[in-house]
Order: structure tokens, then C-alpha cells, then sequence
């Protein structure tokens, strides 16, 4: 069995190019927010979507539905920062996203946005964003497996009722 199942100097070194005498020292933030208790079960799903982005940063989000605000944070995965970026604009999530609809949204600079579905007035999102600009086009195989995940961490919010704690 491998140490290196969450690896994240490793994840960096290939993400960016980094040299193997370049060390650890050149970063590997890995700061979880709202993730006590049994919410660090969003931990994995968030690490593997943001490898599969190439992102820097995932969140499971949420916000009133209808509205246009920014989202509110519900558990954040920075492998970027540490202590995990909590702000989020209201960009992120398009007037003609459809809440209801799993589907994956490609936003550019914004980042990628999947829908996960609403419930007792709240619409949830989990969001992949990265400082590195401009991403690479996903492939189609990476697109499925995001998909797969964003279901994990629906399941977890709706089946699992973590979406009734939020009040």
C-alpha cells in the first residue's frame, strides 16, 4: 500500500511542472473550512474534482433560490491558501444555470460550476476555480468523472440530510 494517497506535492509538481530538486518548499497549501465532523466526508470528492480541473480551489456552496447573490460557503477544500478562501462572487453561478439540473458549467476564468440541486429554498453547487489562467479544455473522460463526484457529494448534502443542517 502506497504513503501518497493524498499527495499533494505531488499533485502540484505535475500540475505545474515543478522539478524534482525544486522541493517541498514551493507550496502545498491543503486547508480544509467546514469540514468538522462527519462533513470531512466532502473532503475526497473535493480533492479529486480539483485534480481533475486542475484547479486550486473546490466548495460545496449554496444560496437562496432565485437569488443572485454570492454564495455562501459550506465546505471548502484550498490547495492553494492557507486559511481557505471563504469568498466567492456572485459570477460563479450564471442567471441560466438551472439548479435543478445536474449539469457541468464551463466558465472560464470563473472556473467550473456543477449543479447539485435544491431543497427547502436553497440551490447547491459544487465549484472548482484555479489560479491557473487559461485552463486547459477538460477532456471528455474527466467531464464524466467530475459528474460522478458532484453525485457523491449530492448524495452526501440530500441522502444524508446534510442539507437540512443548514439553517
Amino acid at each position: 500500500m502506497s504513503d501518497g494517497i493524498i499527495d499533494i506535492t505531488e499533485y502540484l509538481r505535475r500540475r505545474d511542472g515543478w522539478e524534482e530538486d525544486e522541493g517541498d518548499d514551493e507550496g502545498g497549501a491543503f486547508a480544509l473550512w467546514g469540514a468538522d465532523g462527519e462533513r470531512s466526508r466532502f473532503a475526497l470528492p473535493l480533492w479529486r474534482a480539483i485534480y481533475l480541473a486542475e484547479g486550486e480551489r473546490g466548495a460545496i456552496v449554496r444560496r437562496a433560490s432565485g437569488s443572485n447573490t454570492a454564495p455562501e460557503p459550506f465546505v471548502i477544500l484550498d490547495l492553494g491558501v492557507e486559511p481557505a478562501r471563504r469568498e466567492f462572487s456572485p459570477e460563479q453561478i450564471p442567471s441560466f444555470v438551472d439548479p435543478e439540473v445536474p449539469e457541468l458549467h464551463d466558465l472560464g476564468e470563473a472556473g467550473l460550476l456543477i449543479t447539485l440541486g435544491s431543497r427547502d429554498g436553497l440551490d447547491w453547487f459544487l465549484i472548482v476555480d484555479s489560479a491557473r489562467q487559461p485552463r486547459p479544455p477538460l477532456p471528455p473522460k474527466s467531464r464524466e468523472d467530475l459528474l460522478f463526484l458532484a453525485g457523491e457529494c449530492a448524495g452526501l448534502l440530500f441522502y444524508r440530510n446534510f442539507a437540512d443542517e443548514v439553517t
